[in-house]
């Protein structure tokens, strides 16, 4: 666990100092401290709405223990388990099955699941499913996750500003042109290829102790099984709608095979599933 801390400390540390960079490439020093200043203004205002922009973009309605008890309880059972205050809990009306977790801290967090997964999966995979958004929580995943996402967008723009205007130094002269077309092309790649490899690590986290929250690792290795296997070859509007907030999701049904697994939010789910099952076995969950 603190091998994963770690390498996510680093990879946050690596999208920071990339955002400096580019900054310093387009306005030298001031540039630099401008760039830093408006990314912290972006991961601000981000933090504080992440969650109601999110559950507002998929129609979230949150229910009760009246609306909908047995949902309503299961969350509070692992809630309780978990030692966490009682999140808001939704529902979103939609076929495919997903669920997430958002909020800025344990005290504001909110989970919500479609109706795709309440009626595909059993009792049993439901919890590990929410024991795991639940991890989330815990682990303030959402805090880095959104703070991850928002300077990824925002490494883009700088660039797309340094693509149209080219760089200056500290006195406002012009740069290298052919640096200036390297840094506009590769930044946002790097940038984008970090909050990747932040929210796969995250996600293994997440699998980790959700496992420990329900006490049932085979549960979850289940659910991503029967998750992974609806979403195989079907078109599924909702993930095709808000990409954006795929690193969210249980599951992303939009990532690929070979080099696309750079470029995915989530680790193959036959990886995830093979380490539950050695913790469902008593081996160490590496």
């Amino acid at each position: 666990m603190f091998g994963n801390l770690l390498k996510t400390s680093l990879l946050m540390a690596a999208i920071v100092a990339l955002f400096g960079a580019i900054g310093a490439f387009v306005g030298g020093v001031n540039g630099m401290l401008l760039a830093l200043l408006v990314g912290g203004a972006m991961n601000v205002y981000a933090y504080w709405n992440s969650d109601t922009m999110v559950l507002r973009m998929y129609n979230a309605r949150e229910v009760d223990a009246v609306s909908a008890p047995q949902f309503y309880a299961l969350v509070r059972e692992l809630a309780e388990r978990a030692a966490l205050p009682m999140p808001r809990v939704f529902v979103i009306d939609e076929a495919q099955p997903n669920a997430f977790a958002t909020g800025r801290d344990p005290e504001h967090a909110a989970v919500a699941a479609t109706t795709g997964i309440l009626q595909m999966l059993s009792a049993r995979e439901l919890r590990g499913v929410m024991a795991h958004e639940l991890a989330h929580v815990a682990h303030r995943d959402i805090l880095i996750s959104t703070i991850s996402a928002t300077m990824a967008g925002a490494i883009s723009a700088l660039a797309n500003v340094a693509m149209l205007f080219g760089g200056r130094d500290e006195e406002g002269r012009p740069t290298n042109a052919v640096a200036g077309l390297a840094i506009s092309l590769l930044a946002p790649l790097a940038a984008m290829l970090i909050q990747m490899a932040i929210s796969r690590g995250r996600e293994f986290e997440a699998d980790r102790g959700g496992a420990e929250i329900s006490g049932d690792p085979q549960a979850l290795a289940d659910a991503l099984e029967k998750i992974e296997a609806y979403a195989h070859g079907r078109i599924l509007p909702a993930a095709e709608a808000h990409p954006e907030t795929a690193q969210m999701m249980i599951l992303n049904p939009l990532s690929g095979g070979g080099l696309g697994r750079l470029f995915s939010t989530h680790p193959p789910t036959a990886e995830r599933t093979g380490r539950l099952r050695a913790m469902a076995m008593g081996r160490r969950f590496t």
